[in-house]
């Protein structure tokens, strides 16, 4: 399929040196020398992380890529404040380690040196698969923890708050699970979904400076929760949309439009070919955080065409999540569809998302998906928008015409 665009222009295309496996992870480092440094995490072995020279957004060049402690796991998420990088270890199975996330002084980009570790492994417990860092104090992790028992192996992740401030001895502070998904609780197993039990833990687990005391969780099949942090000890639940089912599970991001009162909810499509459709990007009313409700979704193309391209995954999956210090729209929204690419929605009326650009490029070469598989997006400060490719095709430069 020949490239399609719509409001966006390719800048670069970079293949990352033959591992161009892109997880949900990246960051941009403004370096004391006045370089740009784009972080990307991996969604497979054997790298951990890239460092991609950004300078010049039409001339990227790799600094250095890491390797994995070993073949059985994975760095599928990373964020950053200053030089300090925090890189997220997850395992193929639980009981293996390294698994839990570590800090890492990366002054020298080219020479990124360790500066702590946060031990997230157990029996049950797989580590760290997402996490959020954005005040410098506090890593909001999906993970795992040596005493932390699910009943069903599914549900092996939940909402953990570890304190950074003295990075030498991180501690975590505060927890959250859904009621009823770890051994021990009093309330009774939730119910599983015969069709798609993707589990109930904790994916996204996103926290902005304009509300500090909220953490907005994606919890899989156990759908969009709001949760007062307030007190970090206790979290507590405010709210939480539970649509899961009648739609197939994996509730991915909760990212909060303050202006507006509203959640935009994505989810993530699992399987290939389109056979966990629908998976949709959500508008739900927030003016209530008990009481959330859907009043729209964003246009895709035809599932029945467009799942057919490729043996790849068509449908939701990230968001971009207006983290601070970058591209902060409540307005124009940008998401990543797999074989759809990249998409941006205009929601000046959210009861009615327009499509307002796109951006879907040709399949990499020597991808066994056959089509692109777009995973993540992040958009800076000056508007140049980077998009990477799960399975082999690197990332894509480019500049919007928003």
């Amino acid at each position: 399929m020949p490239t399609l665009a719509k409001n966006m222009k390719l800048l670069a295309h970079h293949e990352m040196d033959g591992f161009g496996n892109c997880g949900e992870g990246m960051a941009l480092q403004r370096t004391r020398d006045k370089r740009r440094v784009l972080w990307i995490a991996h969604e497979s072995q054997p790298k951990n992380v890239t460092a991609l020279d950004v300078t010049n957004p039409k001339k990227p060049s790799v600094i250095t890529q890491t390797n994995l402690p070993h073949q059985q796991m994975r760095s599928n998420s990373l964020d950053m404040v200053g030089d300090l990088l925090v890189v997220a270890y997850q395992t193929r199975e639980p009981g293996m380690k390294p698994a839990g996330f570590e800090i890492l002084d990366c002054a020298d980009p080219a020479k990124p040196k360790s500066v702590t570790f946060f031990d997230c492994s157990g029996p049950k417990s797989r580590g760290v698969h997402h996490l959020w860092w954005v005040d410098g104090e506090y890593v909001h992790i999906a993970s795992g923890a040596e005493d932390y028992l699910p009943r069903n192996q599914k549900d092996d992740q939940c909402y953990r708050i570890v304190d950074v401030r003295d990075i030498s001895r991180p501690r975590e502070v505060g927890r959250w699970w859904l009621p009823g998904t770890r051994e021990g609780d009093a309330e009774p197993a939730l119910p599983r979904n015969p069709n798609f039990d993707t589990g109930y833990r904790a994916h996204n687990t996103n926290v902005y400076p304009q509300r500090p005391d909220r953490a907005y969780v994606g919890y899989i099949d156990g759908g969009a929760c709001v949760l007062d942090i307030s007190d970090k000890a206790h979290p507590k639940l405010l709210g939480r949309w539970d649509y899961q089912p009648p739609f197939p599970g994996f509730c991915h991001t909760v990212l909060p439009l303050f202006s507006k009162n509203l959640l935009v909810v994505s989810d993530e499509a699992t399987k290939i070919k389109g056979e966990d459709w629908p998976k949709l990007v959500w508008i739900v009313d927030a003016r209530r955080e008990d009481k959330l409700v859907p009043i729209g979704t964003c246009p895709l193309p035809p599932v029945k065409e467009w799942a057919k391209k490729g043996n790849g995954r068509f449908g939701a999956h990230n968001l971009h999540e207006n983290r601070p210090g970058g591209f902060i729209s409540e307005d124009i929204i940008f998401g990543t569809f797999f074989n759809g690419g990249l998409r941006a929605f205009d929601l000046k009326d959210p009861f009615q998302p327009k499509e307002a650009a796109y951006f879907v490029p040709e399949a990499p070469r020597k991808s066994p998906a056959k089509s692109i598989q777009i995973n993540d997006v992040y958009i800076d400060e000056k508007r140049i928008v980077y998009a990477v490719d799960r399975i082999v095709g690197g990332v894509y430069i480019l500049e919007m015409k928003l």
